[in-house]
């Protein structure tokens, strides 16, 4: 983990075997907004969309559907569900959470299903259920976790538990508990006198984002350029793991630390629309506002003399890069990928195997869901905030996005 913070902008890159894999910017006028907790009052409400839009303090309204006003615990969801105008009407004030960024022309998502994450746990003060990450293989430590689950919490609460929390022992948990039952606790406290618009809780910033989400036994190394901030993230790790604490390492080369670590230049290359592989094929990535598409060539790989092994070698390489790029890019919704026909069917599974594989490492879920009928992988990846693509790239004033530009003479209208 690689933290540079310079000129107000906190940046923190995640390397695995030195490859850029994810990177987060946090400037503090731009605050993410996910997380966040408003006191928020109703502004128009639109029966036959089941929606209502809400005034959180922000340019835009946000947009609160009639699932996210519902119980989180689906068993006590009505089954006929009711017209979101018999539950709330213009003027009403409620306290809602930011679950979706504003994104383009949309304002942000806002729910009523209020979750705080901690080290270990998620808490959700009303959920009313308790459920585990299934990225912890163990049955029997899931079983054992869900157990302390259930002990330490109190009826109508609901927990998750977190992947980072296997291992740990009852009383971990249950003091990652208190703390976040303190915070909602003080969150209700301030919403009975707070007029809305306002703010009542908000995620911390990247770097304790990130610290307390992704820092943990598989990070060899968290290394930053503040000592200020890193002497303040070892003392904040240091309640939680003396291991982890030592591995918090303050940079002091007079190097720039991105520069250092070949950061900026493998996120530019990733920001390209053409992105070569190792082998020599390359993926062409293009994105519209329904989809994102990414065609793959052999290019300058030709391999020997097997024309199936050359196009699996080259897909299999493709599979791995493109769920790194999804990653880091943080693209999400719809993608589609043109891999390189292949013949043998094993060779198609094992593509698919092989996202299926990358994507288990992306904290952001995602899903290979499989080969549509014209011979296309079909993926899809929860979308929640702004895309690097969106944060660090404006469409060309000349060509307006299209890539293209008019020639000084066409046969459809010059002379």
């Amino acid at each position: 983990m690689i933290v540079q913070s310079r000129y107000g902008l906190t940046e923190v890159a995640m390397l695995e075997d030195g490859l850029l894999t994810e990177f987060y910017t946090d400037r503090p006028a731009e605050r993410r907004l996910v997380g966040s907790i408003y006191k928020a009052k109703i502004e128009n409400v639109l029966p036959g969309m089941q929606a209502a839009f809400v005034q959180i303090g922000l340019e835009k309204n946000a947009y609160l559907y009639i699932d996210d006003l519902l119980p989180a615990n689906l068993t006590k969801v009505p089954e006929v569900k009711p017209s979101i105008a018999e539950l709330i009407k213009p003027g009403d004030e409620l306290i809602v959470q930011v679950s979706k960024e504003p994104l383009g022309t949309k304002g942000a998502r806002v729910t009523t299903h209020f979750s705080i994450p901690g080290r270990w746990i998620v808490y959700m003060p009303n959920a009313d259920y308790v459920g585990v990450s299934r990225k912890i293989g163990s049955e029997a430590e899931r079983t054992r976790l869900k157990q302390i689950a259930e002990e330490i919490r109190q009826p109508g609460e609901g927990l998750i538990i977190r992947t980072v929390a296997e291992g740990e022992s009852s009383e971990a948990l249950e003091s990652d508990l208190q703390f976040l039952r303190g915070e909602w606790n003080e969150i209700m406290k301030q919403g009975e006198t707070a007029k809305p618009p306002a703010v009542l809780y908000r995620e911390p910033d990247v770097l304790e984002r990130m610290v307390r989400d992704a820092f943990n036994e598989q990070v060899d190394e968290l290394v930053i350029d503040d000592a200020a901030k890193g002497k303040a993230m070892m003392e904040l790790v240091s309640s939680i793991s003396a291991d982890l604490a030592g591995r918090i390492r303050i940079y002091r080369d007079r190097e720039p630390i991105h520069q250092a670590y070949k950061v900026r230049e493998q996120l530019e290359k990733a920001m390209r629309r053409k992105i070569w592989l190792k082998s020599g094929g390359y993926l062409v990535l293009d994105r519209t506002e329904a989809l994102t598409v990414i065609d793959v060539n052999t290019g300058k790989y030709t391999g020997k003399d097997d024309p199936e092994a050359t196009v699996f070698t080259t897909n299999a390489e493709a599979a791995d890069e493109i769920a790194r790029l999804l990653r880091l890019r943080d693209i999400g919704g719809i993608v589609l990928v043109d891999f390189i026909d292949m013949e043998d069917e094993s060779h198609r599974s094992e593509v698919a195997a092989r996202l299926t594989q990358a994507f288990s490492r992306d904290r952001t879920k995602a899903f290979a869901v499989g080969w549509t009928k014209l011979g296309l992988m079909e993926i899809t990846r929860k979308k929640a905030r702004e895309s690097l693509d969106d944060a660090f790239m404006e469409t060309c004033s000349c060509c307006g996005g299209s890539g293209k530009v008019p020639v000084g003479r066409s046969s459809a209208g010059g002379k």
